[in-house]
């Protein structure tokens, strides 16, 4: 599964993008953030404040959990805004 970070977050964890391998027991979008939190202080960090990251599964927008089933994707991002 292809994992990328945009904008602050791609800073804190020191890459754009990143091709893993689930564990077997990694089957949702919080057991993902659960298990990328143990890789280090970086990501313990991103994923403090859930409020602040944005998910995006195959290119699309998703909010709350979801299942990962059949995902190759999954993008996280700071909220946009515009003006």
């Amino acid at each position: 599964m292809k994992i990328l970070y945009f904008a602050w977050l791609r800073s804190k964890v020191g890459q754009s993008e990143e091709t893993i391998s689930l564990p077997d027991d990694v089957t949702t979008l919080y057991q993902l953030i659960t298990w990328l939190k143990t890789r280090g202080p970086a990501y313990e960090e991103i994923f403090t404040d859930l409020n602040v990251v944005r998910v995006a599964i195959d290119q699309e927008h998703i909010t709350g959990d979801t299942t990962l089933e059949g995902a190759s994707e999954v993008a996280f991002f700071p909220p946009v805004t515009g003006g």
